[in-house]
């Protein structure tokens, strides 16, 4: 099954500094359909500023990735972690048994983010942080994995969940494949840029497709496109 979730559909907030779409329950936005999909909890598209960002803030037993579609964001907590994530590359933050961070656009022009945060399969343990570059030309005409904690994914930053992060990017008329281990689990796949087909589906832009009962689904772009994808339990 896919379901499109268009992107008008979503909640969402403008702060001014921040113009927040939400995927999911979230904050101040709430509804009892769109609560999680497997363990997956949070899918937030969030347009940042120059110059402003999150203030120091807590988390914990979260495994919370950051997909930076334009711009670059800035971190830093209280183990010690510093780092600026450009555009295309993926940061991953475990926040275990408690971490406090705080993210910044440091940019001349707007920051662009979807951050997706994933339930751990146990709770506390150590926090962690960590970041990688992810060429978009390495991603093309296929799903590469950016974060996962799924057996054979060595290349990807690890997370501590039962699931996997992956990206793609195709050009007009492209297409590519996903498979999923078996038809329980579940997937989530929005396009950064680009109006897709998935299965047959129409997905634009922005938009959320919930996958499910399905072991394998083929994407195929309309127009040049770049791709993100959680696969998780059930």
């Amino acid at each position: 099954m896919i379901e499109r979730r268009p992107f008008a559909s979503l909640g969402g907030a403008n702060h001014g500094w921040l113009d927040a779409k939400h995927h999911f329950s979230f904050a101040g936005y709430h509804d009892p359909a769109r609560m999680h999909w497997g363990a997956l909890r949070v899918w937030n598209d969030d347009t940042i500023a120059a110059g402003a960002g999150f203030p120091p803030h807590p988390h914990a037993d979260m495994e919370i990735i950051t997909y930076v579609r334009e711009g670059a964001i800035s971190h830093q907590d209280d183990q010690g972690n510093r780092g600026r994530t450009v555009a295309g590359d993926v940061q991953v933050m475990s926040a275990g048994s408690g971490i406090r961070h705080a993210e910044y656009n440091q940019e001349p022009g707007v920051t662009r983010i979807f951050q997706i945060w994933i339930f751990p399969e146990q709770r506390g343990g150590t926090p962690a942080w960590g970041a990688k570059p992810f060429p978009r030309g390495e991603r093309s005409g296929r799903f590469v994995a950016l974060a996962s904690g799924l057996p054979g994914d060595d290349e990807a930053l690890p997370i501590r969940a039962n699931a996997r992060v992956s990206g793609a990017t195709l050009k007009a008329g492209e297409s590519t494949e996903y498979r999923f281990s078996d038809a329980s689990r579940h997937g989530y796949l929005v396009p950064s840029t680009g109006n897709v087909e998935v299965d047959g589906v129409l997905i634009e832009a922005r938009d959320g497709a919930a996958i499910s009962g399905v072991d394998t689904i083929v994407v195929r772009a309309l127009e040049d496109a770049e791709l993100v994808l959680v696969d998780t339990a059930a």
